[in-house]
């Protein structure tokens, strides 16, 4: 008679595992999940105690109105040109200081490389007046290029992209494609940037967010309803007499939908390009 196979057995900390997994997902994604029930519902469905659990039919009606109010489409693309010129210009200048810092050596590398580092500790709010003053007397309010020009530079992509360059592109083979005459710029293109996709998709990820969820600083430059970006625009979804929430939440939902698309598409790109470079040979 042919064994019998003997069912696998699951361990008790594989279930308990899988289920905080569970709870973890669930958590993550009723925010989400509660956004959209409010903008589908009417001001009243939502005001009501105990408030609607399931969406309603206010979708269209809610993102009409949201519309009718403010130029949506419109702050919607200003938003989308200005993260995504600023998040490549991030991960080009990023990396390329990143790259100097970690395989050149210079005079003042450290020196220079910690005061960078100091930025960081320095709260951006305290950087708006001398930023106003200097973009006023470039005549860029009212204009993308005050937001775009000044968000070029990150000390935190620098310093990223210093620590993932310094562990993870050898010494030994900048110092060989330099003996083939490699010039400095073609060792950063052809040698470093393949290694380092990993921490592209990630500053990608993290500098796009950053930047589409960035309100202060498009508020005090960026004046005329032409040149809002939408988290700017939003705010003109409140009304000091008559709130509507269904018409806000509707406004919210449809702004953040361009940015989950987003990040999913960096996201499974940062998994496939982690999951090339952990295959060694």
């Amino acid at each position: 008679m042919s064994e019998k196979k003997q069912p696998k057995k699951i361990s008790l900390a594989k279930v308990f595992v899988y289920a905080l997994l569970t709870i973890a997902s669930v958590l993550s994604i009723f925010p989400l999940y509660w956004m959209f029930v409010m903008a589908t519902n009417a001001n009243d469905a939502i005001n009501r105690v105990p408030p609607a659990f399931i969406p309603g039919g206010e979708l269209v009606t809610n993102f009409t109105n949201v519309i009718n109010t403010i130029d949506f489409f419109g702050a919607i693309w200003n938003t989308l040109i200005v993260s995504s010129v600023i998040t490549i210009g991030v991960l080009f200048l990023c990396s390329l200081a990143g790259f100097a810092f970690a395989k050149f050596e210079f005079k003042g590398r450290n020196i220079l490389f910690v005061a960078i580092l100091v930025t960081m500790m320095i709260p951006p709010q305290l950087g708006l007046i001398p930023q106003y003053i200097i973009i006023t007397k470039l005549d860029w309010l009212n204009d993308l290029k005050a937001i775009i020009v000044p968000g070029f530079i990150d000390a935190f992509g620098i310093f990223w992209m210093r620590q993932y360059i310094s562990s993870n592109v050898p010494d030994e083979l900048v110092d060989a494609a330099k003996i083939d005459g490699c010039t400095n710029f073609r060792v950063y293109w052809n040698i470093a940037i393949p290694v380092i996709i990993p921490a592209f998709a990630t500053l990608a990820i993290i500098k796009f967010m950053y930047v589409w969820n960035d309100f202060l600083w498009p508020l005090v430059v960026l004046r005329e309803e032409s040149s809002h970006t939408i988290q700017v625009a939003l705010r003109g979804l409140i009304d000091n007499y008559v709130r509507d929430n269904g018409m806000i939440l509707s406004g919210t939902f449809w702004a953040t939908v361009p940015l989950i698309i987003v990040f999913l598409l960096l996201n499974r790109l940062f998994i496939a390009s982690l999951t090339e470079g952990a295959v060694k040979s």
